[in-house]
């Protein structure tokens, strides 16, 4: 027989027994029935083949052990050699238990919370605690991160003092219409480097800091692309919004060739052309280059912490927004802070995300330490 035909019997073999697993998973009845007829034909085997054959195999003996005596005369007669045949032992009735049936947990889904309660002005937000379940889980967002990507511990005169820069950068129109900070440090030392840090704003107007996460941004330089294109992998300074209409759980990088899942693009024009510039998770080796300049200009949070944001901005932080002031000479978008106001001195809103992602290049260095 060739090794193709061996081959094709053993694949044919191991596919008619991966049928009668499957059947069987499906129809535990029909996996019992098969078990008691196995060993309902056992036992007849056993009755009307073995049985027989064994007793016909001790008569044959004893015809030709007679039959050798009358040959070999009176001598061997008078004193015959005895010999047992050892009797067949009879094959025990084999009875194979019923499998028991396996029904498989049904998967829990678990969507990320976001906090509910309001924190005091100067105190981190603590995240609820997932529902207790026995139920396997699973999850939404992807696996944890090294532990680079947790919070970092802030202590009460380093969140004074973060919380103070990040409200004095802001004028009184941004603190009256947005109502979630992201507080972006994109210098390369310092206490702060590499940070974002959210703040949410209470009814009174105060900022109390919900996370505080290590992060990358850009590598600073003109780089090639993967694409072939040079391009710059700057994170420019300034005011930004996002833009409603591009947020998404998972987007792919045609320029980088490089996953950017959850996804909130900057609403920032330049030029005519919108930007690519991103808050969004990191992936594969990006996760340990969390912390320093690591990107190609986007903003990388541990994945995690990124579906964490993209949630709570979803669920709790569309509406009406200003916008920032649009130069149509040069088809440009301020990312200094200016806004657009219409002919009263009234705020120009529009729909969107009352977010506001405030970059700069400062890492805590020279700080005074607040007062209590």
């Amino acid at each position: 027989m060739s090794a193709l035909r061996k081959l094709s019997m053993i694949y044919l073999l191991i596919a008619m027994a991966f049928s009668v697993q499957l059947a069987f998973q499906r129809a535990p009845n029909l996996e019992q029935q098969s078990r008691q007829a196995v060993a309902n034909g056992l036992e007849t085997t056993r009755a009307y083949v073995v049985q027989p054959v064994v007793e016909m195999a001790q008569a044959g003996t004893k015809f030709i052990v007679a039959s050798v005596s009358d040959l070999l005369g009176p001598q061997v007669a008078q004193a015959p050699v005895k010999r047992k045949l050892a009797a067949v032992p009879t094959p025990p009735r084999v009875v194979i238990p019923p499998a028991p049936r396996v029904v498989p947990a049904k998967p829990e889904l678990i969507v990320p919370q976001a906090p509910s309660a309001s924190p005091p002005s100067v105190e981190v937000a603590e995240t609820p605690a997932p529902p207790q379940t026995s139920k396997p889980a699973l999850a939404l967002v992807p696996p944890p991160a090294p532990p680079s990507a947790a919070r970092v511990a802030v202590s009460p005169a380093e969140l004074v003092r973060v919380t103070t820069r990040l409200k004095e950068s802001l004028t009184h129109e941004m603190l009256d219409n947005f109502g979630l900070f992201l507080y972006v440090s994109k210098a390369d030392n310092g206490p702060w480097a590499q940070h974002l840090y959210v703040f949410r704003k209470d009814a009174g107007g105060n900022l109390a800091m919900l996370y505080n996460w290590p992060a990358s941004t850009g590598r600073e330089k003109i780089e090639i692309a993967a694409d072939g294109t040079r391009q710059p992998s700057y994170t420019p300074r300034g005011y930004y919004q996002l833009d409603p209409d591009r947020l998404y759980k998972n987007h792919y990088s045609s320029q980088w060739h490089q996953p950017m899942p959850y996804a909130m693009f900057f609403n920032w024009e330049q030029r005519g052309l919108q930007t690519g510039l991103a808050i969004h998770g990191a992936s594969g080796l990006e996760l340990a280059q969390l912390g320093t300049r690591a990107s190609a200009g986007c903003i990388r949070i541990a994945p995690q912490n990124a579906a964490l944001l993209f949630n709570l901005i979803r669920a709790q932080y569309k509406g009406l927004a200003p916008r920032f002031a649009y130069d149509r000479r040069t088809a440009s978008m301020s990312n200094d802070g200016v806004m657009m106001h219409d002919a009263t001195g009234n705020l120009q809103l529009a729909d969107g995300y009352k977010v506001l992602v405030f970059v700069e290049d400062y890492g805590g260095e020279n700080v005074v330490a607040a007062l209590f």
